[in-house]
């Protein structure tokens, strides 16, 4: 488009400004070459209305015109042949394309001059017409390659830039890339150059750089020596050793090192030009495994813990048969001894059933086997357990209130669990009230979950003892295992849900179970 109105003003200029020699036989006008240069690159579409242009401003400053005039000083019986050859054109070499235009143009501008040889004070071998030919020849072919060889040059150099700036931007998108991968890998990582200082740094390194000087920014490291910025975390003299080994091209990783209460694997390697293998730089990686061994420890500790809780429900499991038979004979022995001896009997009966009760809590916490769970309501579950509540509660002197809300859909429930965890809070409940309490039950759904609300009215928990409830063995209660909160963690904890308490001395207390809302179905139970 750019060549096309360029050429459009050039040859309405060359038509404003043009002249004629010899009477008006000869025009001179270089219009015919931004013309010619226009049908070439623009092909019919831009070349006909440019035709019409030059056509039109011929019979407008050309004084004596003719349809000879018309079709001779115009080039008209070119145009078919530069339409057709337009689309080889674009395809030639430079040199390929200055060659068109001087073949195009020559017999154009030969016939400009004809008019010159039929004029009768002239003939053939007129000396100063010869010079005038060759002159206007060698001038338009020399404009007409010239043309043609600055649009190449500024076509490339336009081409050159665009190129340039498209790498440019690429690099600058593939930079930005790169660096936010680095920042989401969990490595702190740093790139160097020649001369150990810093190039590059990720998000995770400056978090590691920053525990030394909380306000450091990356603008602070760039550019810096890294030992400046590692001494707090290790040995300065093995990172610059390190550092130089990597420079020099070898590689070296998994080097254990650590400093006070931090553990840190180190790798380095040398950065290289894949073309001719010349070391620009070096790359650091620290990864912080302190919190990695913490774990590695714990889990080392719970697989012995865990296989101490299976050998001994393997022996509390083998104590029941013993403890089994030592109640029956204490039974018979019981109904041949004399009435004075009864309360000692039930004294070490109570025992019995209090050490086998603690057994039972403790093989439902060690058995690790995994939760069926089927589709069922919640509120179905607590209206099966409602009798037996009920019946609790009436030989306790307390009430018992149902809040259910109705909007609570099904969830997939192991519903024996579920049942176990409600008799364990409830009964809880009603141990820490007095006569005339009140246990409410309450349900509640929203977006994300759906919650299991059992409050008391009794003394309440002090604060002091909230964080140890779930904590294995600790009780409140005179005659407690320590054990039915513990098993009530495990079931809600099979469930992906969560439990908290929340209590006030001398108000209550309420144990708030949340399930998340996933995989439920949209069934609504009602009774």
């Amino acid at each position: 488009m750019v060549i096309v109105i360029s050429s459009a003003v050039s040859l309405m200029l060359c038509s404003m400004f043009s002249s004629e020699l010899y009477g008006g036989a000869i025009p001179l006008n270089m219009g015919i070459v931004p013309l010619f240069v226009a049908i070439l690159y623009g092909g019919y579409k831009s070349g006909v209305p440019l035709a019409i242009v030059y056509i039109i401003c011929y019979f407008i400053f050309t004084e004596n015109y003719s349809l000879y005039g018309l079709v001779v000083h115009t080039g008209l019986l070119m145009y078919p042949v530069l339409f057709w050859t337009s689309s080889f054109f674009l395809k030639a070499s430079l040199k390929g394309k200055i060659f068109q235009i001087v073949i195009s143009l020559f017999p154009v501008m030969l016939l400009d001059f004809s008019p010159l040889f039929h004029l009768d004070n002239l003939g053939l071998f007129n000396m100063s017409a010869t010079l005038m030919i060759t002159f206007y020849l060698v001038i338009s072919l020399l404009w007409g390659a010239m043309v043609i060889y600055l649009i190449e040059f500024s076509l490339e150099r336009l081409l050159l830039k665009e190129q340039i700036m498209g790498m440019s931007e690429k690099y600058l998108r593939e930079e930005e890339k790169l660096q936010q991968v680095m920042d989401v890998v969990p490595l702190c990582m740093v790139s160097l150059d020649r001369n150990g200082r810093v190039t590059n740094i990720n998000e995770m390194m400056m978090n590691l750089f920053r525990i030394k000087n909380p306000h450091l920014t990356k603008p602070d490291v760039l550019g810096q020596p890294v030992t400046l910025f590692t001494d707090d975390m290790m040995e300065k003299e093995h990172i610059e050793f390190r550092i130089a080994q990597a420079l020099q091209g070898m590689i070296m990783d998994h080097d254990l090192t650590q400093n006070e209460s931090r553990m840190y694997y180190t790798n380095t390697s040398p950065l290289k030009n894949s073309y001719t293998g010349e070391i620009l730089g070096a790359v650091l990686v620290i990864q912080d495994i302190t919190e990695i061994e913490r774990l590695r420890s714990e889990l080392g500790n719970m697989e012995r813990l865990s296989l101490v809780g299976q050998m001994a429900a393997s022996i509390t499991h083998e104590i029941r048969n013993p403890m089994a038979v030592v109640r029956g004979f204490l039974q018979l022995m019981h109904e041949k001894s004399p009435s004075t001896l009864d309360h000692y009997y039930r004294i070490v009966m109570e025992e019995l059933d209090r050490a086998n009760g603690i057994i039972n809590d403790f093989l439902s916490l060690a058995q690790n086997r995994v939760t069926e769970k089927t589709e069922c309501h919640l509120h179905k579950i607590i209206y099966d357990l409602s009798p037996l509540l009920w019946a609790d509660a009436n030989l306790r002197g307390q009430s018992i209130e149902l809040e259910l809300d109705e909007n609570v859909p099904e969830l997939r429930l192991n519903s024996k669990e579920i049942k176990q965890l409600i008799l364990n809070l409830a009964r809880n409940a009603m141990e820490s009230m007095n006569v005339k309490g009140q246990l409410t039950i309450q349900t509640k759904a929203d977006d994300n979950s759906v919650e299991l609300m059992i409050s008391d009215t009794g003394a309440g928990i002090p604060k002091s003892k909230l964080d140890e409830l779930f904590v294995p063995f600790f009780t409140t209660k005179d005659q407690g295992t320590g054990l039915g909160l513990v098993l009530c963690l495990s079931i809600v904890e099979h469930h992906k849900g969560k439990i908290t308490v929340n209590s006030v001395e001398g108000v209550g207390t309420t144990f708030v179970v949340k399930f998340p809302r996933t995989n439920i179905s949209p069934i609504i139970y009602s009774k």
